[in-house]
């Protein structure tokens, strides 16, 4: 029987009426409210050890100093276990990735997967949250003898081949890669019996949901289905309908704006003070992450942060996966100081006492902006986003912050203001230009039947010119 063809689902509850910062969403996302289970839930537990999971995994925990659950994962994880399906709303990290992850272990722990046939399947959104799941589960992964793959772009198809016919039995995946290795007969899905969709919502904005609805088609019928979304707009709610058996619901953290330990400020700027305001800012003492619109204004901007003796570097789209993963490791160290993101940063990217996230260019949508905020403030840590704004953008920032359910403070700076330094620990950059070692350096490649390298151009021309778009 095809999954489509299930019973109807228990009706959402219209929110409407609810404040935008207790959904996250506001009357703009037209947010749902989580749907009502017509089957009691199991307590919540307060402890991994009472919880049914293989001696194995609790010992790792154990070995971790992980002992107390997160309100997210001591709610969920007694259902999952219990084969239960699962729609748990939570903001970026609220600990979400072991409150999936230890339940998809222990359901699959003690079997072996045929070659190319995974027994389970973890989807994402971007390759940087692929890889953070994957670092994560990978303890919990070898002490229970199960082998992951992780399948997304910018790494040879080749390679992930290989590594999905020796046999994995989970996969973590982003849409567009997983769609490919299907496609070419390297993966199927027949065989999985439980599924993750990790930022489902962002999936949705991203345009993959046709491809994640072909993969709940195809997957085992009666397997066990687990949704994880910072925000239930109506692009989720449908895919919750048809895919998700009477699930257990919960909600954590569900706006950024309303996480206690993150401030927010607005900082009005003059278009003629603006660089001069952001090299201050990135030039602070710690690490900082500042969103930007555009690829090449990212690395127009690192050209002229490293020029004034700011270690900083670019995250975006047109950059390989080898270069977006060493930018990430120099970031982590503290080789990279000032880190230079588009959007494809939003999600999926943890760095452990990050305390700023700047926005260069204003988001246009409430979504974006509780999403870039989240990389600060996890896990009950404190954290500071700033917005810059210039006069022409202050209309509608504010609408943007009213319908993201967040009060601002706003102030009017300029490089060098005590007031941007007391918000931002701006300081004067050095002068004195940096350079950042070991940069991945990748070089075009040549197709001998055409004389171009993959950007189109002449082989031999310039590096790094016109990037490939961003292919998941």
């Amino acid at each position: 029987m095809n999954r489509s063809t299930r019973p109807s689902r228990p009706p959402f509850q219209n929110s409407g009426s609810r404040p935008a910062a207790a959904g996250g969403a506001g009357r703009a996302g037209r947010e749902f409210a989580m749907p009502v289970s017509t089957t009691p839930a199991l307590p919540p537990v307060e402890s991994f050890d009472q919880l049914d999971l293989p001696k194995e995994l609790l010992s790792v925990l154990a070995r971790r100093g992980v002992t107390a659950p997160f309100p997210i994962q001591g709610a969920t994880l007694p259902n999952a276990l219990a084969g239960r399906d699962v729609l748990g709303r939570g903001r970026t990290g609220s600990g979400k990735t072991l409150a999936f992850g230890l339940a998809v272990l222990a359901r699959t722990a003690g079997r072996q997967a045929e070659p190319r046939s995974p027994l389970a399947l973890v989807l994402v959104p971007t390759r940087e949250l692929a890889q953070q799941v994957t670092e994560a589960l990978t303890p919990y992964a070898q002490a229970v003898r199960l082998r992951l793959a992780t399948v997304v772009g910018g790494v040879p198809v080749r390679r992930q081949a290989q590594v999905l016919n020796r046999g994995a039995e989970i996969v973590v995946a982003t849409p567009g890669r997983l769609g490919d290795l299907i496609e070419r007969r390297l993966c199927r899905l027949d065989a999985v019996e439980a599924t993750v969709l990790d930022e489902a919502d962002q999936m949705a904005d991203m345009g993959f949901l046709p491809q994640v609805t072909e993969f709940l088609e195809q997957v085992a019928e009666g397997g066990q289905t687990l949704l994880f979304s910072a925000t239930l707009d109506r692009n989720v709610d449908r895919l919750v309908r048809r895919f998700l058996k009477d699930p257990v619901t919960h909600a954590v953290d569900p706006s950024a704006g309303a996480v206690s330990t993150m401030e927010h400020h607005v900082l009005h700027v003059q278009n003629a003070d603006k660089n001069a305001t952001i090299a201050h800012i990135a030039a602070r003492d710690g690490r900082v992450i500042m969103f930007i619109d555009t690829k090449h204004g990212a690395d127009r901007l690192v050209e002229t942060l490293l020029a004034s003796g700011v270690k900083a570097a670019a995250l975006h789209g047109g950059k390989s996966q080898p270069q977006r993963t060493r930018t990430l490791e120099q970031f982590r160290s503290g080789q990279v100081a000032a880190l230079v993101a588009t959007d494809v940063a939003a999600r999926g990217i943890h760095v452990d006492g990050l305390d700023l996230v700047v926005n260069l260019d204003p988001p246009a949508d409430h979504k974006d902006y509780l999403h870039r905020g989240g990389r600060t403030a996890r896990a009950g840590e404190s954290g500071t986003v700033v917005t810059l704004v210039l006069p022409n953008q202050r209309r509608g920032t504010a609408r943007m912050m009213s319908t993201a359910g967040i009060t601002p403070v706003t102030t009017r700076v300029r490089a060098g203001d005590e007031e941007l330094t007391r918000i931002t620990g701006a300081r004067v950059p050095t002068g004195v230009p940096v350079a950042i070692p070991d940069p991945v350096i990748e070089r075009p490649r040549h197709n001998r039947s055409t004389g171009r390298n993959r950007y189109g151009r002449p082989a031999g021309g310039a590096r790094g010119a016109s990037p490939r778009p961003y292919s998941g």
